[in-house]
């Protein structure tokens, strides 16, 4: 059948999540067992009993547990509401640096569809869930200790691993370190965002890398091209104006040629 259409290989774009989220929602009040990667349910039911309960306490035990200071105690009130909260699209949920980059609100209804079935948000709630999942504001970040429980990586790798090795197509890891370290996708892209002097030394960028990342997973997620090669993802990012290299079998650079606003190149650009 020479003019049949092929179908696109399968693409992740593996994301973290961020600290800060978008109150409110017009969803329904959250329903575990609808979420993307049922096999995460047991995990996410105990988690969710244990950081609403946490919160629903002690607030001096709740705030050292979770590493928040007295000044955010708003924080344990949404987690204390878990069962109640109104939802949102979990791409929508989240802000902060990576996702004002991606700025889903502005896609197209293709773009958005694409999305859709491309990104996959990790979570120390609830494991992992699709862009699309409906969730509620939460904190509970990957360094949290729950009384009883011992650390996330612990609770989350057994379940959370074959999840993710089983993901199909090629997968972008984009998760920064702590969100790495509950699953590992051993044979995912992996990317770094990286200042290059005047001089050509190169540094990894730390704030900026996620403005870099936020750009990178927004060109992914949308792209018409079929990406199953780390030299495609090279090629993606330069038709969205990054300037992107291969770095081993399975790694990506992004080079930033202008030093992030803000850091310590910065400065020295400045007196110069």
């Amino acid at each position: 059948m020479p003019n049949a259409v092929r179908e696109k290989a399968p693409l992740t774009l593996l994301l973290p999540p961020s600290e800060t989220k978008r109150p409110g929602g017009d969803g329904p009040a959250l329903e575990p067992d609808t979420l993307a990667f049922p096999e995460l349910l047991p995990v996410r039911q105990k988690l969710l009993a244990a950081v609403r309960d946490l919160s629903g306490g002690s607030p001096e035990v709740a705030l050292r547990a979770l590493g928040l200071s007295a000044g955010q105690r708003d924080q344990l009130e949404l987690n204390a509401s878990l069962d109640s909260s109104p939802t949102s699209p979990a791409l929508f949920r989240y802000t902060g640096v990576l996702y004002d980059a991606f700025d889903p609100s502005a896609l197209t209804p293709a773009m958005r569809k694409r999305a859709a079935s491309r990104v996959v948000i990790a979570s120390a709630l609830f494991g992992a869930v699709r862009g699309s999942d409906p969730i509620p504001a939460y904190r509970l970040s990957a360094d949290a200790r729950l009384p009883g429980l011992g650390t996330l990586a612990a609770l989350w790798k057994p379940v959370l691993g074959p999840v993710l090795a089983s993901l199909p197509g090629l997968v972008v890891d984009l998760r920064s370190g702590a969100y790495a370290q509950l699953a590992p996708v051993p044979d995912a892209v992996t990317v770094r965002v990286l200042y290059v002097a005047p001089d050509g030394s190169r540094s990894v960028v730390s704030h900026f890398n996620k403005h870099a990342k936020g750009l990178l997973a927004r060109a992914l997620a949308t792209t018409g091209a079929n990406v199953t090669t780390p030299a495609q993802v090279v090629r993606v990012a330069a038709k969205a104006g990054l300037i992107a290299e291969r770095n081993g079998p399975r790694g990506v650079d992004v080079l930033l040629y202008e030093p992030p606003a803000g850091t310590p190149a910065a400065a020295r650009a400045a007196r110069t």
